[in-house]
């Protein structure tokens, strides 16, 4: 059996991890400081035998007792109300969490997962972005606290494989969207959900010409877990390549939810990318990867769940 560390196991994308290797009979440490997750999203795991959900912040310490396995390293705030709140918890989750992470991985003989972002290639000027591709960031401007910090957990993440023969993995993570997303936290598919559920107008950025490839958490994981178990160094791009504007996302919502919210334009924030596509043709080759669930299909699975969160008592 396979004991597992999950930095930011509480979150959206840690508590789909956890659960899936719980599912394939791993033992789970969730370490989260609750500062954009919440205890609520792994609640139904507690019970479950080989898990543990510690309170912990990554950017004081880091220490598990006994044998661990294998690292993922998946805390920090990713959308940008989060980010642009918390800019300085953002940059020392990246540097100095991912040390910490790093350093529990080295100690441990454990193999290391990076979740990074496709943030990293900014806004780019090569479409769609391959691994290869540097990227298009501005570090001063009010994104750069999570590309840079994302970045930079790169460059530290191969430095312990090189200097310190650390097994290391990094993930770049494209838009991913599904079940326990927060309806408050300002990316495109929740809030376009949760203003349609509501009756509220549909507020798209700009006007909506810009593109983004979104991926449904279960292929995501799917990615995660077959890369975690490879021997690839990365980075990887996992994500789904089908490239569509926003404002299609938001009718296809709009429709999805039945609703008549009229769809209003406001302004774009600072540094929005203006295209996003992922070449997966390595996660293709080298980790016989690729989603299988479809745009329409996966959205109406997320709006789904949105409706039947919007129906619980308050």
């Amino acid at each position: 059996m396979q004991r597992v560390v999950i930095t930011g196991g509480a979150g959206f994308l840690g508590s789909h991890l956890c659960e899936r290797l719980l599912d394939d009979d791993c033992e789970v440490v969730a370490l989260d400081n609750f500062l954009t997750g919440t205890p609520a999203n792994v609640e139904h795991l507690v019970s479950r035998k080989g898990f543990r959900l510690v309170k912990a912040d990554v950017t004081d310490y880091v220490h598990i007792a006994g044998r661990v396995d294998q690292v993922l390293h998946f805390a920090s705030p990713a959308s940008p109300i989060d980010y642009l709140m918390l800019p300085i918890e953002t940059l020392k989750v990246g540097s100095i969490g991912t040390l910490h992470a790093l350093g529990l991985a080295k100690e441990k003989g454990a193999r290391f997962l990076l979740a990074s972002t496709s943030e990293t290639y900014g806004d780019p000027q090569i479409h769609p972005q391959p691994e290869t591709y540097w990227g298009h960031v501005n570090p001063v401007g009010p994104r750069g606290v999570y590309d840079e910090a994302k970045r930079y957990a790169e460059a530290l993440t191969m430095a312990y494989r090189r200097t310190h023969d650390v097994d290391t993995a990094i993930v770049r993570i494209f838009n991913t969207h599904g079940p326990r997303m927060r309806p408050d936290d300002g990316r495109a598919i929740p809030s376009f959900t949760t203003q349609a559920l509501a009756g509220r107008p549909m507020t798209v950025a700009g006007d909506g010409s810009q593109t983004r490839s979104i991926i449904y958490v279960d292929d995501l994981v799917e990615g995660l877990v077959r890369l975690l178990r490879s021997d690839l160094a990365g980075p990887v791009n996992i994500g789904n390549p089908y490239e569509t504007s926003v404002l299609h996302i938001a009718e296809t919502i709009r429709r999805l939810t039945g609703t008549s919210s009229e769809i209003v334009f406001v302004p774009r924030p600072t540094d929005d990318p203006s295209v996003r596509q992922p070449d997966i043709s390595l996660a293709r080759r080298e980790l016989g990867w690729e989603p299988t669930i479809g745009f329409e299909d996966g959205l109406s699975r997320t709006v789904d769940w949105f409706r039947d969160l919007a129906a619980r008592p308050a």
